[in-house]
């Protein structure tokens, strides 16, 4: 061996070494065992499985072992199906950002795309002939069966019906088809056989998944779920009863079943797959192990300056509006209306209250101002007249007001009315403010954007959720035109499938001459012209190349003002330039001075199992300086809290919750109340977050420390109207810098942004020192996404790779996640805690929050939506927790308020964790120290120890033995700040 070739290998190997130590340090491998909501399909030859596993396509013996990925990670590859020749597999895929259909060959190679566009493709399934594949699709405004003819990439649609039809199937002679449907005649399973109509097989009300037909092509397997149970079910083409295939106890998951033979199946259940004969209940389980490594690099958490004394400039901008004759900019900040005068230095103050007063717009003569404001309790429409400065409540309505606009000759006001039957829907009303009249314009709809009105006072214009299909509720922001005399709304859009900005205050604006409709859309601002009935007759311009916000018209539709990320500007329509609208506009921290002692009987800090006993805290300024024994009269004049017979704790984290302007004042101290210090808000409009975060830091609101982001980030399809629609490039980029320019605290990725879209956002949130939460769990976990929201809900395939139909969790999920030290959210009262709570607990409800906060309406409303519900399976849900908590996974609390109350949903959560097996020691540590280290707050937050922020919380009681004694709060520290009950109550 010559000398070169020596060091050739040496060099090869320190290379090796080196890569070796890097996986080591930053790469962890998990085997698994088990899969969540895995499907599979048996190759022509019986010889082999491939299967889907956490979004990736696998392959591997029909006897099992170990599976050889033939995918990466990044296409979430699902429900795959066999050519004829046994070759090739195809699958539906989210590569590009939609579901389409895609193949692979079986070594692994020749990835290719077959079906293309903005719809989704789901469920194939492969001819016998090998020529075609169908699948189900939403090409047509529902979901139908379509077909590909592969040798010349043809679509052809098979089935019209107005219900939507899925989960299509050939015999084994490719003659028929069975599908399922759920057309309102029947719903059920339907058989298809070349162009006769389509024909009733199962007649049913539950729902149906994934028939497969017999190889005799005489019967039909299929799944089916019921309230606690999924079954497998077997039924013959001529009719007759079903025969249930699996155990009663069994968790079948909602795909297609393999034909071994006529005798013998498989099928997935129980996170196993599984090995059935016709006629024998016992099965036989097939072992695989399929290897992923995940990429976990550390990396260092963005500087917070909890101690600051500066005055710092007032993000939380909210709603801004030109006058109509441009001078003026009226806005919500710190909670009150402002006013800026272009040309002087600093706004004024219009509003000077603790209530939220909000949604601000000029009445057509510039001399009035409507806005909404919970100065009554909930929030009500108000006018104020700028010259004499009179406050009028010109509606006190039982439920939340919001959004109102001037009609164009001033004599109406529209707003929207929630409706106390439907959460986050709105009823569109007009009020006639000669005569106090209210008339409907518009019924229940789902988060719509500020109303504006045409010139000519005949149409009302939004921007409104259009849903691709009633299958799945995703689809797109549109404009909503909606005629005042009644006849039919129509949506149109200035770009055929895009979705529009998030539906608040982004447009479509209509301008003062009624030629244009300005609108936000990939972050910045447009104009497109328009007729006198809002027909677009003309191609849309866009008018800046930085993010715009809030875009509202001068009188002489010669001007918009917009916010640019933090800074407001205008830009003229005509020439297009660009001017920014200088104003110093700052605010503070609130600090404390001097010390405060609290004598505590026994201190919970965070870490240990067991109370320090008869011990003072001493609190300088808002940080905790020292922790000694008891000495009476050690601290001379220092105020005293006498805390000698109570606990003090941490303050408690709220990790789920969204937030927003019309939940009041009263939404802040009941946090506080309630033992909350500080919130986490994974989704919402950032400038109302800004808002509520410098309201309650700056000491106008009382509330606790908010963590929060901006709109959930989603692909082209959104639902919620805080999702952003992100498509990557430029758009992205400008997303990304509005998270570090306003300070976000993390960023959450939703359903359905694409993984390679959600990798590139981790990249650049981690260079920046934000960590990355989202609902998915791979290959999320294998890029470094550093938390997963919910055990189950929403997920962009229909169902869960986390959680099953009937609330399981299998070893896929509980690896991936203790293995990363990935964090999890479950919300467990959300999917049942605070249900079965309510429901079996006669003292849920008797604690003085609830009576301080809400109302005896709202705890009827409660026990009879409760009663009406059943637990079902929730009880699975306790128990995936504690095996994670066992596991060594790191679980924080959090509820998806307001979805649930407030504050209270928050205490069902923590008391769901100790009723299913978690400790009250481990239940407080993850409500507050693990908290702090998921958000990167550990060196001042989590615990009570010297050098830490004095969050404190103190409690009758013994919440290290009854969890429920955590309600019994007597009195609460934020910032070295002490607030009594009387104060939580705001009796003082």
């Amino acid at each position: 061996m010559n000398k070169k070739f020596k060091l050739l290998i040496i060099f090869i190997s320190l290379i090796s070494l080196f890569e070796l130590k890097a996986m080591t340090s930053d790469s962890v491998k998990v085997i698994l065992t088990e899969g969540t909501n895995m499907a599979i399909a048996l190759s022509p030859d019986k010889k082999n499985l491939a299967m889907d596993i956490q979004g990736t396509i696998w392959l591997m013996p029909v006897a099992g072992g170990k599976a050889k990925a033939l995918t990466d990670a990044l296409g979430d590859c699902r429900q795959p199906t066999w050519s004829a020749d046994g070759n090739q597999i195809a699958f539906q895929s989210y590569r590009d950002g939609n579901f389409h259909i895609w193949k692979v060959n079986k070594d692994g190679t020749g990835l290719t795309q077959l079906t293309f566009g903005v719809y989704h493709d789901r469920e194939p399934h492969w001819s016998p002939n090998g020529k075609e594949i169908v699948f189900s699709s939403d090409r047509s405004g529902n979901y139908d069966i379509w077909k590909i003819e592969l040798e010349k990439g043809i679509l052809a649609q098979l089935t019209k019906d107005t219900g939507n039809d899925y989960f299509p199937s050939y015999s084994s002679d490719g003659s028929k088809l069975a599908y399922v449907s759920e057309r309102n005649t029947a719903a059920g399973l339907y058989l298809l056989e070349g162009n006769s109509e389509p024909k009733l097989l199962v007649h049913s009300k539950e729902k149906l998944f994934s028939p497969v037909w017999h190889p005799n092509g005489k019967q039909v397997t299929f799944n089916t779920l019921l309230p606690g149970a999924s079954q497998l079910e077997f039924v013959s083409v001529g009719g007759g009863d079903w025969q249930t295939l699996s155990e009663k106890t069994e968790d079948v998951f909602p795909f297609k079943v393999s034909w071994l033979s006529e005798t013998d199946y498989l099928y997935t259940s129980d996170g196993q797959i599984k090995h059935g004969i016709l006629g024998q209940k016992k099965t036989a389980s097939i072992p695989f192990q399929a290897e992923v490594i995940l990429d976990r690099k550390k990396y260092v958490t963005k500087a917070r300056d909890f101690d600051s004394k500066k005055a710092q400039p007032v993000q939380g901008i909210r709603s801004p509006i030109v006058s109509p004759d441009g001078k003026s900019v009226i806005f919500t900040a710190l909670g009150d209306l402002w006013i800026f005068k272009k040309g002087t230095e600093k706004p004024a103050q219009v509003t000077n209250d603790i209530f939220i007063d909000v949604d601000p717009v000029w009445s057509p003569d510039g001399k009035k101002v409507a806005y909404t404001s919970d100065k009554n309790g909930n929030m009500d429409l108000y006018i104020k007249d700028l010259l004499t400065g009179k406050d009028t409540c010109l509606l006190d309505a039982p439920d939340n007001l919001k959004f109102p606009s001037w009609s164009p000759d001033g004599s109406k006001i529209a707003f929207y009315q929630a409706d106390p039957k439907a959460y986050s829907r709105n009823v569109l009303n007009i009020l006639d403010l000669k005569s106090g009249e209210i008339i409907t314009a518009y019924g229940s709809l789902f988060e719509g954007s500020q109303p504006g009105w045409t010139p000519d006072g005949k149409f009302i214009v939004i921007s409104s959720l259009d849903s691709y299909s009633t299958r799945f509720r995703e689809g797109l922001s549109k404009f909503l035109i909606i005629p005042l005399d009644k006849s039919p709304a129509k949506f149109i859009s200035p770009v055929p499938e895009r979705s529009l900005a998030t539906r608040g205050k982004n447009g479509p604006v209509v301008s003062p001459d009624g030629n244009m409709i300005a609108y936000i859309l990939d972050n910045t601002l447009w104009v497109v012209p328009v007729d006198k009935e809002c027909n677009i007759i003309g191609p849309p311009k866009r008018l800046t190349n930085e993010l715009a916000e809030d875009p509202s018209w001068t009188a002489d539709s010669k001007t918009i003002v917009f916010l640019a990320t933090d800074v407001l500007k205008e830009v003229s329509v005509i020439d297009g330039k660009v001017e920014p609208i200088n104003m110093n506009f700052t605010w503070q921290v609130k600090q404390p001075s001097g010390q405060l002692v609290i004598h505590a009987g026994k201190l919970f800090n965070g870490r240990s199992e067991k109370y320090l006993e008869n011990v003072d805290v001493l609190i300088e300024g808002n940080r905790i300086k020292k922790i000694t024994p008891h000495r009476a009269a050690a601290y001379g004049n220092a105020k005293v809290i006498d805390a000698s017979k109570q606990v003090i704790i941490p303050g408690l984290f709220e990790m789920h919750t969204h937030q927003n302007a019309q939940l009041g004042e009263k939404g802040g101290r009941l946090w506080l109340a309630y033992g909350i210090t500080s919130i986490r808000e994974p989704g919402t409009d950032p400038y109302d977050a800004l808002e509520r975060k410098e309201s309650w830091t700056s000491g106008k609101r009382l509330g606790p420390r908010t963590f929060f982001t901006g709109g959930h980030m989603e692909g082209n399809r959104i639902y919620y109207n805080r999702n952003t629609s992100n498509v990557g490039g430029a758009q992205l980029d400008m997303e990304l810098n509005r998270a570090v320019k306003l300070g976000y605290d993390m960023i959450k990725t939703y359903v359905g942004l694409p993984d390679n879209l959600q990798k590139r956002v981790t990249e650049f949130a981690h260079t920046n020192g934000i960590p990355v939460a989202s609902h998915e769990i791979y290959p999320a976990v294998g890029y470094g996404v550093d938390g997963v929201e919910h055990m189950g809900a929403t997920s962009r395939r229909g169902y869960s790779p986390k959680l099953t139909a009937m609330n399981n969790t299998y070893q896929d999920v509980v690896q991936l996640i203790t293995k990363s030290g990935m964090y999890i959210t479950p919300t467990i009262s959300l999917h049942g805690g605070f249900t079965s709570l309510a429901k079996n607990d006669p003292e849920f409800f008797n604690h003085w929050q609830f009576k301080s906060f809400y109302s005896e309406k709202l705890k009827a409303e409660l026990l009879g939506s409760v009663t009406r519900m059943s637990e079902s399976t929730y009880s699975n849900v306790e128990k995936t927790t504690l095996n994670l908590i066992r596991s060594g996974a790191r679980v924080t609390p959090g509820t998806d308020s307001p979805i649930i109350p407030s504050g209270f949903s928050y205490h069902a959560e923590l008391q769901s964790w100790v009723k299913a097996g978690i400790s009250p020691f481990e239940t407080l540590r993850a409500a507050t120290l693990w908290c702090a280290q998921e958000i990167g707050v550990e060196k001042d937050l989590g615990t009570i120890e010297t050098g830490k922020l004095a969050d404190i919380v103190i409690v009758d009681g013994d919440p290290l033995t009854n969890i429920k004694d955590l309600l019994n709060v007597q009195g609460v520290i934020k910032n070295g700040e002490y607030l009594n009950v009387k104060d939580l109550k705001r009796e003082n």
